[in-house]
């Protein structure tokens, strides 16, 4: 029973390594728009 929650610790580890090494390669990119909206100043 040890033997199995030790593969499925490794497992876990290497898939936040393989999802944190994607992530910092550069495959996954936000979307970017221009978004303007007015603003209302009470300047007074």
């Amino acid at each position: 029973m040890g033997r199995l929650i030790k593969l499925l610790a490794v497992l876990v580890l290497l898939a936040v390594l393989a999802l944190v090494g994607y992530s910092y390669s550069g495959l996954i990119t936000p979307e970017t728009r221009e978004i303007t909206q007015p603003v209302v100043l009470d300047a007074d």
